[in-house]
């Protein structure tokens, strides 16, 4: 973080000299392009960046040059300095349709789901063109109307899941997903249904889960961005604002790779090694066999399986009510109980004080311009997490 700290300083100063000397400017003032210590003046409320858009389902992103509107009420304006991806955006790049249609019409398969999306959903926007992304960190640009926490220079990360502080469930030690800006991955646009993205065409781009970080900037809820201790490193906040892989530091004992299993089950090997079953089983790719299997491994009388993976084909997950009366239970987890605002720099003084180890998660690092060599790292199975630099200073 230090390389940055001059330059983000250096930036907040700027627009604040800016802002109280400039009158507003003119139409024809966002037609030009001026330049002042790399910070771009063209279109000083809009702004003109690149983004790597999703075009359609499975197609490599291409990297456009965008307009960011200014944010609106409870919303704030962050330059991200670098980003990261996770498993998550593969997932919702390779969706082709609309999983997350309110009919679940697309279990019906892709010719027939995007039949019925098309005839029925005539308010709910598709899927692309989208701007991938969900963990990143930045810098406040901008804020607009009624945001009091959040200023201009403060260092933020924007997270997936939303807190409001103010409903039932933010309120309650029983729950971290807000009843109000919880977890909507449809149809994943701000709090009026708008885009703040548009293409060199005027037309809307699509946000993700309120986030969207593959752009050099993205307008987010405030109840979607996090403080951030500037101390911590720009590529180690990335993994504060969705996760990591923390089992072996915290406890697991075994690591079963069912290629080497042969035809044996995972189940059965799991009940061989823990004397009848595992007290707890988390499951954590989203894949419905993965659940049941997951159930199936743990104890009779106590066991208990919690589903923290994101289940994306509409597979129903089967278990045996005769087990469920044996004294098993299964229930959910989303960003693992987490409450953004309140944990989130729990885990980043944890960080400071070396109790959370993130260095090793992150594997490899590119600019923006390779952001679709990141996606054939992780789906060669060669990354575990690749940071994406927006403007990495050499």
């Amino acid at each position: 973080m230090q390389r940055y700290g001059s330059q983000l300083k250096s930036c907040a100063l700027l627009h604040a000299c800016i802002d109280s000397v400039l009158p507003v400017p003119s139409p024809s003032f966002y037609s030009s392009v001026h330049s002042i210590s790399g910070v771009w003046l063209t279109g000083f409320f809009f702004r003109r960046r690149a983004a790597a858009v999703c075009r359609a389902g499975g197609e490599p992103l291409v990297i456009e040059e965008i307009v960011v509107d200014p944010p609106k009420a409870y919303e704030l304006r962050i330059r991200i300095i670098c980003t990261s991806l996770c498993h998550s955006d593969v997932t919702f790049w390779r969706m082709k349709v609309c999983f997350f249609c309110p009919f679940h019409c697309c279990s019906s398969g892709p010719r027939q789901a995007s039949q019925v999306c098309d005839a029925t959903l005539q308010d709910f926007p598709g899927i692309f063109p989208r701007i991938l992304g969900h963990e990143a960190f930045g810098v406040v640009e901008s804020v607009g109307e009624h945001v009091d926490e959040f200023a201009a220079g403060d260092s933020v990360v924007p997270t997936f899941l939303g807190q409001c502080s103010e409903c039932v469930d933010c309120k309650s030690d029983r729950s971290n997903i807000c009843s109000k800006y919880g977890f909507m991955p449809r149809p994943g646009m701000l709090r009026d249904g708008t885009s703040r993205f548009s293409d060199g065409s005027g037309n809307p781009i699509h946000h993700l889960l309120g986030v969207s970080s593959f752009s050099e900037y993205t307008v987010v809820d405030v109840n979607h961005a996090v403080k951030m201790n500037p101390v911590v490193p720009p590529s180690m906040a990335c993994l504060l604002s969705c996760g990591a892989s923390t089992g072996k530091k915290f406890g697991v004992t075994h690591f079963i790779n069912p290629k080497d299993l042969g035809e044996k089950p995972v189940r059965q090997e799991i009940i061989e090694i823990t004397d009848g079953g595992a007290d707890y089983c988390f499951e954590c790719i989203g894949l419905a066999a993965v659940m049941a299997d997951a159930f199936k491994s743990s104890r009779e009388g106590w066991g208990k399986t919690i589903i923290l993976g994101v289940e994306m084909h509409g597979t129903p997950v089967s278990i045996p009510s005769l087990e469920i009366l044996h004294g098993k239970s299964v229930m959910g987890s989303l960003f693992g109980g987490v409450k953004p605002k309140e944990d989130i720099p729990i885990l980043a003084d944890k960080y400071l004080n070396k109790e959370l180890e993130l260095e090793k998660f992150v594997t490899h690092e590119v600019d923006l311009k390779d952001i679709n060599k990141a996606f054939d790292l992780l789906l060669q199975g060669k990354s575990l997490r690749c940071t994406i630099w927006m403007d990495r200073l050499k």
